[in-house]
């Protein structure tokens, strides 16, 4: 059985608030989508920013097969104290154990910890990134095994990684980001790293742009009004019928069957 230890990357006030709208917490929705691929995973959860209990977790850390660590609302540059506790516990987690899978802002987290650089994006993506292409060192990449060259994913991003970590190598980019998904080794730990969410459904995300309206319009300025907002998830909506289930997740997949 393998032995998964999950990051929850956002704070408790903010998945209180998805709860109170019936909204899956990020963790949630990645527990969902990994039970989905593996009925077997023995799955743990930790939140780095808030636990009390972490000393006890970094003793434990080379007991996991992997970590995955998931989304968060965070902006990595405005280096809070829960921010601090990511980055801390990050490293320790790059030092024992061998498999991580970094998803939106965890492969922020983890490229900080390692040395690159995240800022602020020119341009975001808000529900879907469109017409993401594997590049040459992504197509023999195992992370991409049966995935298109070119596809669109669920994802929600305001910022980007700008400088990769030592002998890290970017595996895909589009339009918007040019580095959407990266690998790179450090100590004896394998990152793989996704700025998308494949863990994540098209609906899910039309629900926290609904959620997140007022301040995707009056904080963010990413549309102007509710009209353009609405018209942004008819786009989204038509996505859906295009989307294949097991396709949007081959990334999740292909990381659990490399896991010793």
């Amino acid at each position: 059985m393998k032995k998964i230890l999950i990051v929850e990357g956002n704070l408790k006030e903010e998945n209180l608030n998805f709860s109170k709208v019936g909204i899956q917490t990020h963790t949630e929705s990645l527990i969902e989508s990994l039970n989905y691929l593996d009925k077997e995973l023995d799955l743990y959860v930790v939140n780095p920013s808030s636990d009390h209990n972490i000393p006890l977790t970094k003793a434990k850390l080379d007991s996991y097969h992997g970590l995955i660590w998931g989304g968060s609302s965070l902006n990595i540059y405005n280096n809070t104290i829960e921010i601090k506790k990511q980055i801390d516990f990050m490293k320790e987690c790059q030092k024992k154990i061998k498999n991580i899978l970094g998803i939106c802002w965890g492969m922020q987290v983890a490229v900080t910890a390692a040395g690159g650089e995240v800022k602020k994006a020119a341009r975001s993506h808000i529900g879907i990134a469109n017409s993401i292409k594997i590049n040459e060192k992504g197509l023999s990449h195992p992370l991409y095994k049966g995935k298109d060259e070119i596809f669109n994913s669920p994802a929600f991003n305001f910022d980007e990684v700008v400088k990769l970590p030592y002998n890290a190598i970017c595996l895909a980019s589009n339009k918007v980001n040019k580095i959407q998904s990266l690998f790179f080794k450090i100590n004896e730990t394998k990152v793989w790293g996704l700025q998308y969410h494949p863990e994540i459904n098209y609906e899910k995300m039309i629900s926290l742009i609904e959620f997140r309206k007022k301040r995707l319009i009056e904080f963010r300025k990413a549309f102007k009004n509710e009209k353009d907002v609405n018209e942004h998830i008819l786009t989204i909506k038509k996505e859906i019928t295009n989307s294949n289930k097991e396709k949007r997740m081959i990334e999740l997949k292909n990381w659990l069957n490399q896991l010793d």
